[in-house]
Parts: C-alpha cells; structure tokens; sequence
C-alpha cells in the first residue's frame, strides 16, 4: 500500500476518486429517493454526446459535456414540469438522444479513437493534476450544497407539497439540485467511463438502504461503501494490472451482495430468536 503511495498518478487517481466517490453517493441517494435512478444512465449517455462533440471541435471534452449535460438536465426538468410526460418517459428520449448524438460525431470525425475510449470506460490512472484540482473544486461545492441545503432537500424528495407550503422555493432548489448531480455525473465519467457511471451513483446507496437504518446512518454507510469500492478498486487494478473502472463496479457489487447476505442470515437468526421467545 505505501509502495503504491509513492507513484503520483496513484495520488492523484486515489484522492479524484475519493472526492469524487463522496459527492457521488450523497447526490445518488437523494436521486433514488427521488425516484430518479434512471437520470444518471441518462446523463452518462448526452455526457457521451457532449464528449464526441468535443473531440469534434477539438476543445475540452469534459467542459463541452458538462454544458451539453447540464442543458439536458434542465431540459428533463422543463419536460417534466409539464405533466404531459412521465419522468422516466423524457429520461428515455434524452438517453437515447445522447447515445445517437455521440455516436453521429464520432462518425463525423472518422470513427472511435483512444480518446472516446478512455472515456466510455474510464481512465483514473491517467488523470494529470488539473484534472484531480478541478474534480475536488467540483466535489466541494457539491458537498457544501448538500450540507447547506441538507433540511430543504429531504423535503424536496420526501414531500415537495409540503416543501411549497413551508415557503420552498421548489422550483430553484430543483434546477439546482438537478445541475449538481449533472456535474456529479460528468466528473465520474474519467473515473468510471461513461458506460458504468450510473454504477457509482446507485450501488452504494441501494446497499445502505438495504440495512434499513435512519437517513444519516444510511448516508454516512452510502459514503464508507462508495469509497470502500473506489480505493479497494483502484489498488487491485492496479496490482492486477486491470482496467480500474471494472474493479469498482465489481467491488460495489461484491458489497451489495455481501449486504444482502448479512440481511438474509440476520433475519433468519431474527425468526429464530423470534420463535424461541414465543415457545
């Protein structure tokens, strides 16, 4: 562990993903709560559009798919507030238009390179320092919107009517919410890659909820599991020499099933203890 420290892409690769593996899993608890597990597959996919477009115009990807996301997300929010369309209904469409947009621009500019790939699934071990600046800046402001906000928000995913008639401004703290875990969203893609974004947003949540304890305690697991699986999975890549992104997921999912497990044998004992006590 302490060789590994020593390499500078291994600080830089371990503290970009810290940062970002804390931002993720407060902004994804508040999307499932939401009931919008589906807008991190949706925003990974216009992000993948935003990316092609700029590598076609041969300007900072990141940027250009931070502008081309966070204009989709309010677009997602403009087609929701209309009642016309279900939630999922428009993060369908916008999925499926990112997907076709980025894969128009790639074939504008002459077919799938080294550049879009690394993006589609990720490349934490070569981010250089403006990157992993630009990534905590990022993860620090979304961090102190959720702590500053923190009250306001469990009501906005909770109860938004009761939210209005507490004098919430529902509207303002929805375009904002809904903008941060956009820039959540496209900071994890050179972690994670575009393909498995969702992954980072979602698993560690889904095993915090499955223990079933208050919301603090459920947040404060989301975050011990989602750096658990972002360290774990960068060290044995890089011990393995294996693609980084993968061993997250895969580390994520061995903690969800490894939560399940531990539900599944604790209530068993539960029905036991349950029943003795009876008799």
């Amino acid at each position: 562990m302490i060789e590994i420290l020593q390499y500078e892409f291994m600080q830089r690769a371990l503290i970009s993903g810290i940062a970002i593996s804390i931002s993720c899993s407060l902004i994804g608890l508040f999307l499932i709560l939401k009931r919008f597990s589906l807008f991190g597959d949706a925003m990974s996919h216009v992000a993948f559009g935003g990316i092609a477009l700029g590598l076609f115009l041969k300007s900072n990807p990141i940027w250009v798919s931070l502008i081309v996301s966070i204009i989709g997300a309010l677009a997602i929010i403009k087609l929701n507030s209309s009642k016309r369309i279900y939630s999922d209904s428009s993060i369908s469409v916008l999925l499926s238009l990112g997907l076709a947009m980025g894969l128009v621009l790639i074939s504008l500019s002459g077919g799938i390179s080294i550049d879009i790939t690394s993006y589609l699934f990720g490349s934490i071990l070569l981010v250089n320092i403006e990157e992993t600046v630009s990534t905590v800046l990022l993860s620090v402001i979304v961090i102190a919107f959720v702590i500053l906000y923190y009250k306001k928000l469990i009501y906005l995913v909770f109860n938004e009517e009761q939210a209005l008639v507490n004098g919430i401004n529902t509207v303002v703290l929805n375009i904002l919410f809904i903008t941060l875990a956009t820039i959540a969203i496209v900071m994890s893609i050179r972690l994670i890659g575009v393909l498995m974004v969702s992954s980072l947003l979602i698993i560690p949540n889904v095993s915090s909820l499955l223990l079933g304890y208050g919301f603090k305690k459920t947040i404060l697991f989301s975050i011990c599991f989602s750096l658990i699986s972002v360290i774990l999975g960068i060290i044995l890549a890089f011990e393995w020499n294996i693609t980084p992104s993968g061993m997250i997921v895969i580390t994520s999912a061995g903690i969800f099933f490894g939560v399940n497990v531990l539900k599944f044998f604790s209530s068993k004992i539960k029905i036991k203890t349950e029943t003795k006590i009876r008799s």
